[in-house]
């Protein structure tokens, strides 16, 4: 087996083409694969460091956008056109685009190197090439991601903490080293801070429950802006309930920033607990969190940041921004479904009771006394998702390799691109516009059903979502039930936006 076929981290080796994996995952020898996928088990110093809340910084460095009237040109003929930007790899070479960053540095960035690496890019939906829009619901996965699941069930399966034989050990020793790297992603202090989840409602409802039922009490208030995910707002619903606690909304102004005035009017004694998204995934608002939580920090309140819309798109640093709890999903990570992670301050963790029972969480267990293992095992009841870690830990290790400055970069460029483009749509109205945003567009087309919109779009192979968005109070703030949402991420291109915009032009015009 050549080199040519283990994935790792971008280094100055090409890795395999994701033509190979058309075929499947039988000539990928699993032991070197798992083995070299592991020993990345660190995830770069350029993951860390103070949080971008402002994506668009660094956007004079950006990749250039082509200037909309050149999708607009293509719109108006019925054909997209073909920009640099958005080139489909050949599938039978050999030799992928090589990184250009030093030896422990991240990678430069472009959307081409990105997407040579996701087999699932190059398929077709109703005999048009994908467009993958619809990362705001799920991100496709690197085949360095789908390699590690292979080889980790090819030759390291087995259950972790309690063996004694050598791949309970190795397994431990993967799983362990995902809390690690989590850890680093999110600068927190230490492993011990990170408990993994299902995903980021997994990870609010474990807080609730265990934190909240602790912690709040008759009169209390939980602050929730308007922007929230359901899955940021029913859990403090249920827990308030319970606890004879209140759940306060917190208005939204109409481009869709948090009412900062009305934020800091609704802070009081009173309030135990601020819970808000670091991104919306469905206006794509980013919020001034760190701010907010200092602010509220100023009544002793506790907060929590929703990252599940936003470590795709920057940097976090969970110091600097102080939160008290942060969480996310891993699938919007380019990782597997089914794993997530919640970051909690030590001093506030150690104090939390467990919310489960079961093995993994016990050091021993009487019928008149049950004795548990410190956190973050006390949150962790029953065999976790391992396979998950290694597939997170793979994924971090991958979306790390380059630099994240510039994907943000590239990002912001995009979205201003499919800002400008989806404007020439006769009847398209744009939600939300903050000046701080990551790349999602939620949309309404006169005349159309979102749900009849994407359908539309689906015959030609562009994938979008339409519906709610699990954020019902968001869409009702502008008077909707439902919208069209395309949400953006780091290989996407403009040529796909050109596509979009060209597939509802012909929508339109089809009336």
């Amino acid at each position: 087996m050549t080199t040519a076929d283990v994935p790792r981290s971008r280094g100055p080796q090409a890795a395999p083409t994701a033509d190979r994996l058309a075929g499947g995952l039988t000539s990928v020898d699993p032991a070197t694969v798992l083995a070299a996928a592991l020993s990345m088990g660190t995830v770069t110093e350029a993951a860390t460091g103070p949080v971008a809340t402002d994506p668009t910084a660094s956007a004079s460095h950006a990749p250039q956008a082509p200037h909309a009237s050149e999708a607009t040109q293509a719109a108006q003929a019925g054909t997209p056109s073909v920009q640099p930007t958005a080139q489909q790899p050949d599938q039978s070479t050999t030799h992928p685009v090589q990184p250009t960053g030093l030896p422990g540095q991240p990678a430069a960035f472009s959307p081409e190197m990105a997407r040579r690496d996701f087999p699932i890019l190059h398929r077709t939906v109703n005999g048009h090439p994908l467009v993958w829009l619809d990362n705001g619901a799920t991100t496709q996965k690197p085949r360095q991601v789908i390699e590690t699941l292979a080889a980790f069930y090819g030759s390291a399966n087995s259950n972790i903490h309690r063996g004694a034989h050598t791949m309970a050990r190795e397994a431990t020793e993967a799983y362990e080293g995902g809390r690690a790297a989590v850890a680093r992603f999110l600068g927190a202090p230490s492993p011990d801070d990170i408990v993994f989840v299902r995903g980021t409602t997994e990870a609010i409802n474990l807080v609730a429950q265990s934190w909240g039922r602790a912690n709040l009490g008759p009169g209390d208030d939980i602050l929730v802006p308007v922007l929230e995910h359901h899955s940021n707002i029913v859990p403090w619903q249920l827990v308030a309930k319970e606890t004879r606690a209140r759940v306060v909304p917190v208005p939204l102004q109409p481009d869709g920033q948090i009412d900062l005035d009305a934020y800091a009017d609704l802070l009081s004694m009173r309030t135990q607990l601020v819970a808000v998204s670091q991104a919306s995934n469905v206006l794509g608002t980013v919020p001034p969190v760190r701010e907010m939580t200092a602010l509220a920090h100023r009544y002793g309140a506790k907060v929590l940041v929703d990252g599940a819309q936003a470590v795709a798109h920057f940097p976090v640093d969970v110091q600097d921004l102080d939160a008290d709890f942060y969480v996310f999903s891993g699938h919007k990570l380019f990782a597997p479904t089914g794993i997530g992670a919640l970051y909690a301050k030590p001093e506030v963790l150690r104090d939390m009771a467990p919310w489960q029972g079961g093995g993994n969480m016990i050091e021993s267990v009487g019928f008149t006394h049950t004795t548990y293992t410190p956190v973050p095992h006390l949150l962790e009841a029953g065999t976790g998702h391992i396979s998950g870690v290694v597939g997170l830990l793979s994924a971090l290790n991958w979306l790390t390799s380059f630099d994240r400055e510039a994907i943000a970069a590239y990002e912001t460029s995009l979205m201003a691109y499919a800002q400008q483009a989806l404007a020439t749509v006769p009847g398209l109205e744009l939600l939300g516009s903050a000046p701080d945003r990551i790349a999602v567009l939620t949309f309404t087309l006169a005349g159309h059903d979102p749900s009849a919109i994407a359908d539309w779009l689906d015959r030609d192979g562009i994938a979008i979502r339409a519906g709610h968005h699990c954020a019902q109070p968001a869409l009702a703030h502008y008077g909707l039930e439902s919208a069209a949402r395309a949400s953006l991420a780091l290989y996407n291109t403009s040529e796909e936006v050109d596509k979009l915009v060209a597939s509802l032009h012909r929508l339109q015009q089809s009336d």
